[in-house]
């Protein structure tokens, strides 16, 4: 039998171990709580400084990156700021942001696309309106300059005539930059008449020296008149504007091996390297043109180019460097626009620049004269040979300088291939010699009328019969006017 101070005392002993258990539990259960509280307070931590750098990423994306992006879609060549921390690159959060910026672009060109044409539709109808009206005050002046015949009044209507041209000039710019159609349908023409017709729409077409280097008859179908007159107005324009104005416009007119070129080289400042690229974008058409793009105020004449040129499959190319200073400006024209004209029953405008190139043997000379050596006329001779009589060359004009009728030479008769010489062979008359002609033309009319009223009563009828007749070739030649 187990006695009670014993039983007290096991009793004792288990309530101490129990107690010591329990005070192990409590002890571990808060120092894990501790633990937890610690794990806690970091991911709190944690949790804030995320909430804080998303803000300020939010905050960095509305205020610099979205409208950087925005100015990129007008702007390619500006950059769009990076994340505030490089380490979001890549995650899911930089790449939901990057979403952002995309959509954001794509919603803002079409935006601005969609306003850029709601604005050319526009200036297309208020232009539409203005052509009619310059091209009816253009009808009201030529009829007035052929009715009346006073020589000051004729002046005043050429000089409005040519006002009213260049005021033309740029409402049709306007317009085909705008996706109108270029106005006017022309029938089959020169290749050289529309240079000149495009050089007379300009204030300072007076600077512009054309060499004509072309087959005589080399001529334009008719859908492509209009278009490359417009194409060389507007590059003369851009030249005589950014040169001196007493230095000349140079341009040529050459064959190449696919149709044919005409050059433009001015004596300008030239472009910087981002200037002339940007311009070879604009001229080439391959990208669509917004009225935004242009500049305020808008600068269209590089966009009309690039529109005409995707039109009619023409080339336009300014990426080089003029020799003379500037910017060297080449139109390409291909074969399958060109044609060709007689120029003897369709002969270029009277004010075209001759042709230096001559045609081959077989072709025969030109009715009119245009591009033959037989159209200058022949230089006076101040001292005539007499004959025997002493009359100069038998004329009985007593010596006084003759000049010779300008005429058609007559085609050529076979001859032997040997005897025949190349056309090549024949020196073509230099601009010197045609002025030193030009020069004794004149000093022989004068001479002639000084002789006439010199001579005694019995000859004073021929000489001036003879000086009334080089005045009457002076006018025929029309070199001098």
């Amino acid at each position: 039998m187990i006695e009670l101070p014993d039983l007290v005392a096991g009793g004792l002993a288990a309530g101490t171990l129990s107690a010591l258990a329990l005070g192990g539990g409590l002890l571990r259960l808060r120092r894990q709580q501790t633990r937890q509280r610690a794990e806690i307070s970091a991911l709190r931590t944690q949790l804030d400084g995320s909430l804080r750098a998303f803000t300020a990423e939010v905050e960095h994306l509305a205020a610099r990156r979205v409208p950087a992006a925005a100015q990129r879609v007008a702007h390619p060549h500006l950059a769009v700021p990076g994340p505030l921390q490089p380490l979001t690159v890549g995650t899911p959060l930089g790449i939901a942001l990057e979403n952002v910026l995309l959509a954001l672009q794509a919603e803002v060109a079409s935006q601005r696309t969609r306003v850029d044409a709601a604005a050319q539709a526009g200036m297309r109808g208020a232009t539409r309106e203005i052509q009619a009206a310059l091209y009816r005050l253009q009808d009201a002046l030529r009829r007035l300059q052929q009715r009346y015949d006073d020589p000051e009044l004729a002046q005043t209507l050429f000089q409005l005539d040519h006002e009213n041209e260049q005021s033309l000039r740029r409402a049709q710019v306007a317009a085909v930059v705008c996706g109108a159609w270029v106005g006017l349908a022309r029938e089959e023409s020169h290749l050289v008449d529309a240079v000149t017709g495009g050089q007379a729409r300009l204030a300072g077409y007076q600077r512009v020296k054309v060499h004509n280097h072309l087959e005589p008859g080399t001529a334009l179908v008719s859908h492509a008149v209009e278009p490359v007159a417009i194409i060389v107005a507007e590059l003369l324009d851009n030249a005589l504007r950014h040169s001196a104005p007493d230095t000349d416009v140079v341009v040529s007119l050459e064959h190449v091996h696919h149709g044919v070129c005409v050059t433009v080289d001015d004596a300008g400042l030239g472009m910087t390297r981002d200037e002339r690229d940007r311009a070879q974008r604009l001229v080439a058409g391959d990208a669509p043109i917004l009225l935004t793009d242009l500049g305020d105020p808008p600068r269209m004449g590089l966009a009309a180019i690039g529109r005409l040129t995707r039109q009619f499959d023409l080339g336009v190319d300014v990426s080089s460097a003029s020799p003379y200073g500037g910017v060297r400006a080449v139109l390409r024209v291909d074969s399958h626009l060109l044609s060709r004209l007689d120029p003897a029953d369709r002969p270029p405008a009277p004010s075209a620049p001759r042709t230096t190139r001559r045609s081959g043997p077989a072709t025969p000379a030109p009715t009119h004269a245009y591009g033959t050596q037989d159209a200058v006329p022949d230089a006076p001779r101040h001292h005539t040979p007499t004959d025997e009589n002493g009359n100069g060359e038998g004329d009985g004009n007593d010596g006084l300088p003759q000049r010779r009728r300008r005429r058609t030479r007559p085609a050529p008769a076979a001859v032997p291939e040997a005897s025949a010489p190349p056309a090549s062979s024949r020196p073509a008359r230099r601009p010197e010699e045609a002025a030193a002609a030009l020069g004794a033309l004149q000093s022989g009319t004068a001479a002639a009328r000084s002789g006439a009223e010199a001579a005694p009563a019995a000859g004073a009828p021929t000489a001036a019969a003879a000086a009334h007749d080089t005045d009457h070739t002076h006018d025929e030649g029309g070199a001098a006017r």
